[in-house]
């Protein structure tokens, strides 16, 4: 079988990256110049994905790789992101551990006060 991309759990995984820069979906809809709101609810219901574009845009904004924005079933995918994030500096890579694992943004917060972090 080869790679698809996971429309629920890449819509959780955004869902995630969003709470964590505190972020709504109206700001997403600002950022990206999108008419309508929905298209963001649409994402994050995983009814829909973002077009490449977007996905780019969206990778500017959160500063992290397009990879990390999605979920597939390709087992080679996850371990080129965690590769990739690997290069980022202590304090993103920092952040995309807890938005992998699902974590809140007080998890976050104080994991980082505490230095407790794997890295």
């Amino acid at each position: 079988m080869y790679p698809v991309i996971d429309k629920a759990k890449t819509a959780e995984r955004i869902n995630n990256i969003m709470r964590a820069a505190n972020k709504t979906p109206a700001d997403i809809q600002r950022y990206l110049g999108l008419t309508c709101v929905q298209t963001v609810y649409r994402w994050l219901e995983g009814v829909n994905i973002p077009s490449i574009d977007n996905l780019y845009a969206l990778s500017c904004l959160f500063q992290v790789p397009m990879d990390v924005l999605i979920v597939g079933n390709g087992k080679n995918c996850a371990q080129t992101a965690v590769s990739q994030a690997m290069v980022f500096d202590r304090r993103h890579f920092r952040a995309y551990y807890f938005i992998v694992r699902g974590a809140s943004v007080s998890e976050h917060k104080r994991a980082v006060r505490n230095d407790t972090v794997p890295v």
